[in-house]
């Protein structure tokens, strides 16, 4: 049985953790910490398509980019074995994160390690909170993020990483995309993608 305090005691701590973000994002006409920001949304968006999601993805989904920051991309070779590699560690990093703040909180080890391995997206298509997991973090990215890269990128480089997105996730996040509204040049590009992978 989930013990409450517990649970909400170890999200306040990713949260405090998250709020030293030293970037900012502007969301609304307000700042925000940027993945102080990021979690909120993956939680939200939890909530949203897994309701009854178990303490274990709740606190994975809020733990997913914490102290990202700590990690820069510059840090590594701007190849693609060096992005591999930035992401792999970063992984190890977030899943160290959500280890060392729970253990302080009085978790067990066996809840400990798998929030470990949702965060480590092991079992990816055959894991159903994995998977759960990856659906949260491509809807998140679709709804937030994917109009500032998409202002960075050519057409063609959108539309792939579209369909890589779109790969990633199961029927059920496909079917939640549906409620995303996009600016109209986006949606184009947004149903290209799809259009190519379904074929």
């Amino acid at each position: 049985m989930r013990d409450r305090s517990k649970f909400e005691s170890t999200i306040r701590k990713f949260d405090e953790s998250n709020a030293t973000d030293p970037h900012w994002e502007e969301y609304e006409g307000e700042k925000h910490k940027k993945e102080l920001l990021y979690a909120q949304r993956m939680t939200r968006w939890m909530n949203k398509l897994y309701p009854d999601a178990s303490e274990a993805l709740q606190l994975a989904a809020r733990a997913q980019h914490i102290c990202r920051w700590e990690i820069p991309r510059s840090n590594y070779p701007k190849d693609r074995i060096g992005y591999l590699r930035w992401r792999n560690e970063l992984k190890q990093f977030h899943a160290d994160k959500a280890e060392e703040i729970m253990t302080t909180n009085g978790y067990r080890q066996q809840l400990i390690d798998r929030v470990r391995f949702l965060l480590l997206k092991k079992q990816l298509r055959t894991d159903r909170e994995t998977q759960a997991l990856e659906d949260v973090v491509c809807l998140v990215f679709l709804e937030y993020y994917l109009l500032d890269f998409a202002s960075k990128h050519n057409e063609e480089k959108v539309v792939s990483i579209l369909q890589k997105t779109w790969n990633k996730m199961s029927s059920i996040g496909h079917k939640a995309s549906e409620e995303i509204t996009f600016p109209p040049g986006l949606e184009v590009l947004v149903k290209r993608a799809i259009q190519t992978v379904d074929q």
